[in-house]
């Protein structure tokens, strides 16, 4: 792709807007335009930054063993009135009334959906388990709307339900869960905690959110010191095996969000606690029969009983991911994305077009680069050299290479990673072999 015919809004300077890291980055780097409180649009970048974390979360829970489906923004409101539960979130719920007087809303959550889903198509235990997932937009109205889009109204995310024969079945599908978020995370160049965590309105006899260490984060955590140099080797396993030693492995070190922490009753000495802000970025609940039960979602077993199944509901929030993504990898100058996620792999900067040696070592390394397979960005536009380095420290895409005038009569680039910082010169024929292998 080249500049000259991309969409990239750049900014200079920072919108006042802007509350935190993050929400300034994105503002800058043109990845998002607010189009009214807490509701955003998404530009290219932007866009290609949100894509690549969905398909990763997608890839994972595939492999997990999750079937996705689709499942609409608007609701019945008749399926909340039946269970009593219209009016669990509150003001935050958007209400619809639509041309037949039919009360609706724009979906917060899916439980009572996909129970409705499964009731009315799985009667017998031999369909167990069921594992489902779906990828959509959901809306909350946020009093307070704010941090750009880590607390946002409208918000892209994955929600996966199960549902199981009884609550040790259901107790496997969530180790599952809880692995398939590690990996996701672990594949996004994030350290991810499970914390023990308050259910809030989806409810559940169990429940952990997965966090990650942020100065600017929304929440508190109370965990102990070490856990934040503990590493959990994730690729040693299949997911028919027993997980529980692995989760219990999780599990064992403590950690809990300031509403669960007891002081009190704290298994952990005092110089051992740290007190430490956060960003959840997913959550798992074990919710037992709570939806189950009212809503009728019963199989048949072997002896002929009906029995009432277990449900399991798992979130990932992967547009607030990509704040939580920024608000772990920047610097000074920008964005720093993790390789698996940038829009981009390499930012291809001409510092000067009008040099015919640099506009013919530019487009000879794009057309290779591209003809590998490497996403470009090539910056052909008539910016001045410093402008041009400053856009791609900004938008952080994780490979720079800089022909200049003088390179260029020697056949010679300059290439900079990103993260460390480290600058090179190599030869052109060696772009190719140092950035495909």
């Amino acid at each position: 792709m080249r500049v000259s015919s991309y969409f990239l809004p750049t900014l200079k300077n920072t919108p006042r807007e802007a509350d935190i890291l993050s929400h300034r980055l994105m503002l800058r780097a043109g990845m998002m335009q607010q189009s009214s409180a807490g509701i955003y649009s998404w530009l290219p970048l932007g866009l290609k930054v949100l894509k690549r974390i969905e398909q990763i979360v997608r890839e994972e829970q595939n492999a997990a063993g999750w079937n996705e489906m689709l499942m609409p923004t608007i609701q019945p409101a008749e399926l909340w009135y039946k269970n009593n539960c219209y009016n669990d979130y509150g003001r935050e719920m958007l209400c619809i009334t639509d041309r037949h007087k039919h009360n609706m809303l724009y979906g917060p959550t899916n439980e009572w959906q996909i129970t409705d889903i499964f009731r009315n198509h799985v009667h017998s235990y031999k369909k167990l388990p069921n594992r489902l997932y779906h990828i959509q937009w959901k809306f909350r109205d946020e009093v307070r709307p704010r941090f750009g889009v880590m607390r946002s109204r409208e918000f892209l995310m994955k929600d996966a339900y199960s549902f199981d024969i009884d609550k040790e079945a259901a107790k496997i599908t969530y180790n599952r869960q809880f692995m398939a978020y590690l990996r996701t995370f672990n594949r996004l160049g994030l350290k991810a905690i499970p914390v023990n965590a308050d259910s809030g309105p989806i409810g559940g006899e169990m429940n952990h959110e997965f966090v990650i260490l942020a100065d600017n984060g929304e929440s508190e955590i109370f965990c102990q010191k070490d856990w934040i140099d503990t590493e959990v080797t994730l690729d040693k396993f299949d997911y028919n095996d027993n997980l529980q030693p692995i989760v219990d492995c999780c599990l064992k070190r403590y950690a809990a969000t300031k509403t669960k922490h007891d002081p009190i009753n704290c298994p952990i000495e005092a110089d051992n606690l740290i007190n430490i802000r956060c960003i959840e970025v997913g959550h798992v609940f074990y919710l037992g029969t709570k939806y189950s039960e009212p809503m009728g979602a019963k199989v048949t077993c072997a002896d002929g009983r009906k029995k009432v199944v277990h449900m399991g509901s798992y979130g990932i929030g992967i547009s607030r991911l990509v704040g939580a993504i920024i608000e772990a990898c920047n610097d000074k100058n920008g964005i720093v994305w993790p390789e698996e996620i940038a829009p981009f792999h390499v930012g291809l900067i001409n510092l000067s077009v009008d040099d015919t040696n640099c506009h013919a070592t530019t487009e000879d390394i794009y057309a290779k680069l591209c003809s590998a397979g490497v996403e470009v960005l090539m910056d052909d536009s008539y910016y001045r050299s410093g402008a041009k380095l400053a856009i791609m420290d900004l938008i952080g895409l994780p490979w720079q290479i800089v022909v200049s005038p003088r390179g260029a009569v020697n056949k010679i680039v300059e290439i900079k990673n990103r993260k460390t910082g480290k600058h090179e010169e190599i030869s052109v024929e060696e772009v190719l072999t140092r950035l495909v292998g």
